[in-house]
């Protein structure tokens, strides 16, 4: 396999290649694809900036962009090294959505200074893509563009994430029996992933939430705590009494989201989770639980990162979907009420739920065209709704 996948990346020199939508015979086409015929195009966009968006690529071409920070399951590779991570997801933008995307390298820098860079190109793009852009700095870099830039950002492992494990969590809860907001939900990991996926919890309506990282149970006397985690921690209806460790919290929770590290969760701890435990081991390339120990012990509802078990949490059933509607309806962001209805209606393409399918596969053939026309739906209520937070804007 991997003498297959270089040989692949060494004969094409990666996996994307440029296209021109027309061709050059004669003068004639030369005078309208170059020049002079694109002078009376930038004398149009000069009086006009959002005529750059119809009449050139800024219109419908996405920035991928990583600095290699934490590259999943290989930690911090260099913005190089991460080149391959961004590639690859243009390449499924291509080929999935028919999205036109480009990656792109930055070298680690402050958090102003990538801010200024991006900002500095934005007029090239129609969104951006963040990837493997490590924790806190991700919180503070989406932020800061999204004040900032008028396109939209997302990033991937935040949103992307977050979206994908609602909407197996949806399915999972109609599989247990309890409904969605009732669940006691144990979130193993508050990094970017696990940021974003308790943010998306509490706007779904999840009240008992507990969140758990290296330091132990997340409380509010808690100094360790950054910036995104202690607002997080500030949302919880209530904070959990005299628990601080994995073992010990995990006691009566229905669900446990692992967004961490492999075998950090035992056979004993899921032993002391509520009957029928809906458990999400999504660490990669080492799940939190081998999915066979957890089988064996009784868990039916079960989610992994691995495309070798049933159930897998891949960013690829969002981004490729969520960018065809956003650059279709000419949207500038992605809020959490736009995540919510996106994970909804990614959980309701599979109208009969099963232990062995909960989760969409990657393949299904409806995924994109799901999620992009729920994009398309909850912005269009928006404009009907005269709501001006959607309208595209131009620099």
């Amino acid at each position: 396999m991997k003498d297959e996948v270089l040989e692949i990346h060494q004969r094409n020199t990666g996996v994307l290649s440029l296209e021109t939508t027309e061709s050059v015979h004669d003068k004639k086409d030369l005078a309208k694809m170059y020049t002079p015929g694109v002078a009376k195009l930038s004398l149009m966009i000069e009086k006009n900036h959002a005529l750059a968006r119809e009449l050139t690529i800024s219109g419908k071409l996405v920035a991928v962009i990583t600095d290699g920070s934490a590259v999943l399951g290989l930690g911090n590779v260099g913005n190089q090294a991460g080149l391959p991570i961004v590639e690859g997801k243009a390449f499924l933008y291509k080929n999935l959505a028919d999205v036109d995307a480009i990656p792109l390298a930055i070298e680690q820098r402050s958090v102003d200074e990538m801010v200024q860079t991006i900002e500095n190109m934005q007029n090239s793009f129609a969104g951006i893509h963040l990837e493997d852009i490590c924790a806190p700095k991700c919180f503070e870099l989406e932020e800061k563009l999204q004040e900032r830039l008028s396109i939209p950002v997302y990033h991937d492992d935040q949103e992307g994430t977050a979206i994908v494990v609602l909407a197996g969590l949806i399915n999972a809860a109609k599989l247990q029996g309890k409904p969605l907001t009732e669940l006691h939900v144990l979130i193993n990991g508050i990094g970017a992933s696990g940021v974003a996926t308790a943010r998306l919890l509490l706007a779904a309506g999840i009240k008992n939430l507990t969140l758990v990282d290296q330091q132990g149970v997340l409380k509010k006397e808690d100094k360790t705590l950054n910036k995104y985690q202690r607002e997080l921690v500030n949302q919880l209806p209530k904070t959990i009494k005299n628990v601080s460790a994995l073992k010990e919290a995990i006691v009566g929770q229905d669900v446990f989201i692992g967004l961490s590290v492999g075998n950090v969760l035992t056979p004993a701890m899921i032993k002391k989770m509520n009957e029928k435990p809906i458990v999400f081991a999504l660490a990669n390339p080492v799940p939190e639980i081998d999915p066979e120990v957890a089988k064996k012990i009784g868990v039916t509802l079960l989610a992994t990162g691995s495309s070798n078990y049933p159930n897998q949490v891949n960013n690829i059933l969002v981004f490729p979907g969520l960018f065809k509607g956003l650059l279709a309806a000419k949207a500038n962001k992605v809020n959490i009420s736009l995540q919510y209805e996106v994970a909804k209606s990614l959980a309701a393409l599979l109208r009969e739920p099963t232990p062995e399918k909960f989760i969409p596969n990657v393949f299904d053939p409806d995924v994109t065209a799901v999620v992009s026309q729920a994009v398309l739906n909850f912005i269009q209520k928006l404009k009907e709704n005269e709501d001006p937070s959607y309208a595209s804007k131009t620099k």
